[in-house]
């Protein structure tokens, strides 16, 4: 029998087993990746769910201090000072599983620089008859701060299309052609809604918790252990295959005479 496998010292399987030897490993490591990458968006989550939930409870900081937004202050309480101008609506945003609106309203600040406020959502079809006016005079806005939003991250559309007075994301890309004012590259949603409105949640920043990407990493770790499988699948194949065709020379036998299975009947 050990001559039947002689052929595993030719170049063309000294070839074939080169490769095996190399991708399996390669197939191993790239699974184990890709799983740390899952394990690591898991703690990220985790990590972002704990300081939600402090966040809560922090006194909030001034909004400057706590500017350019990052993972380390997404979602943390800020606080800015000034009197409210323009108002948008920010149409196809779900809450607890109902479709409706943000009411967007720009808060100017004392250093003449305007923030996007999310004052707090409203169900149905925007409206700006529904939306309630923002409180005249000086205001404190307290909330969440949001870093800006890109059309196609978290479920937000793309701008074109919408009525006058309508935004898609909420980012100082796409209010610039809406307002005239100096924008933060940053927005906030109240901790407490104005005027019968739902306070809007401050959503993970991009990159972390639970979305998408984190179980599409779940799903490459499977590929890349079911290709490492595969590869030892096909080597046994081969090798079978082979022995079988030099033990069939050995006894004299070309393919059209092996022996068949006798069937009955």
């Amino acid at each position: 029998m050990e001559g039947v496998y002689r052929f595993l010292l030719t170049p063309r399987w000294w070839g074939i087993n080169v490769f095996v030897l190399l991708a399996i490993p390669f197939c191993i490591f790239m699974g184990s990746w890709q799983l740390s990458r899952f394990e690591g968006r898991v703690q990220e989550h985790r990590t972002a769910t704990k300081q939600a939930a402090s966040d809560q409870h922090e006194a909030a900081r001034p909004l400057t201090s706590m500017l350019p937004v990052d993972k380390a202050t997404s979602g943390r309480r800020v606080t800015a000072s000034g009197h409210y101008g323009k108002q948008l609506l920010v149409p196809g945003r779900q809450l607890d599983g109902r479709d409706g609106f943000y009411v967007l309203t720009l808060l100017r600040t004392g250093s003449g620089t305007s923030l996007p406020v999310v004052r707090g959502w409203l169900p149905g079809a925007a409206d700006a008859a529904k939306a309630p006016a923002p409180p005249s005079g000086e205001v404190t806005a307290t909330g969440a701060l949001q870093a800006s939003e890109t059309p196609g991250d978290n479920g937000v559309s793309a701008q074109g299309g919408l009525p006058a007075g309508q935004t898609a994301a909420i980012s100082s890309a796409s209010l610039v052609n809406l307002v005239p004012d100096r924008l933060y590259d940053a927005w906030i949603t109240l901790d407490k809604a104005d005027s019968g409105m739902k306070a809007v949640p401050a959503t993970a920043p991009d990159g972390t918790g639970l979305d998408l990407k984190a179980f599409q990493n779940l799903g490459y770790t499977g590929e890349w252990f079911v290709f490492a499988g595969f590869v030892v699948f096909m080597w046994f194949r081969l090798l079978r295959r082979e022995a079988e065709a030099v033990r069939d020379a050995e006894l004299g036998l070309t393919p059209q005479e092996t022996p068949q299975p006798v069937t009955s009947g």
